[in-house]
């Protein structure tokens, strides 16, 4: 039977990746996105494995509709979190508010996306909710402080559900890569950034997502 995955985040960078990646090897995938005029190509390329939709991680409410959209059987196998947005440079150089957005993509983001999702994937096969963390998780990292206290939230929210989720059937992984090539760092170069370097592509992660999907142990992170 064809598994699914649904894709937050998924109109560039390694949510595309990671879509195209799964939709090639015959998955179904739901790709979603606050930008859905970029997913259209995507589509086009698979029609019969790729659902595409609008999807604005902050609101339960939308959740709720793009779940409702792609599980028309009611089940979910993998829901992969990806959506998330980075703010650098030093702490007090980027507005309150900037800081706040970050905190409701990259966190309330999945936690709206694990609540509504919870229902569909207890129906799933070998279902499993993986996130994207950060290696920023490890150790606060300056002029990154909220884009790593919210990766700490990640991994938190993780080791939590995975202990709650698992009488469920429902693993609970995250993947916590170095730097990748996104337009997310496009930005300013961080301290961090000069010290590890970016060397990592979107290929790359989407190849270690597809490895957690199938993953049978019971690593978290």
């Amino acid at each position: 039977m064809t598994r699914s995955i649904f894709i937050s985040g998924a109109a560039a960078g390694i949510g595309r990746a990671t879509a195209l990646y799964f939709a090639a090897r015959g998955w179904r995938v739901g790709a979603f996105d606050i930008n859905e005029q970029a997913l259209g190509g995507m589509a086009v390329a698979y029609p019969d494995n790729i659902v595409t939709g609008q999807l604005d991680v902050r609101s339960a409410e939308s959740w709720q509709d793009a779940l409702e959209q792609f599980c028309s059987d009611g089940t979910l196998d993998v829901l992969f979190n990806n959506a998330g947005i980075l703010v650098s440079g030093d702490f007090t150089a980027s507005t309150a508010m900037d800081h706040a957005r970050l905190i409701d993509v990259n966190c309330n983001g999945v936690m709206h996306g694990c609540h509504a999702s919870f229902e569909y994937l207890c129906r799933g096969r070998e279902a499993r909710v993986i996130t994207m963390c950060s290696a920023s998780a490890i150790f606060g990292q300056p002029q990154l402080a909220s884009y790593s206290a919210s990766k700490f939230f990640v991994k938190g929210m993780t080791e939590a559900l995975s202990l709650e989720w698992e009488p469920h059937g429902i693993q609970v992984m995250d993947a916590a890569p170095l730097f990748v090539k996104t337009a997310m760092v496009e930005g300013p170069e961080t301290p961090a950034m000069r010290k590890l370097g970016i060397r990592l592509e979107p290929a790359d992660i989407a190849l270690a997502i597809w490895r957690m999907a199938h993953y049978k142990g019971n690593k978290m992170h």
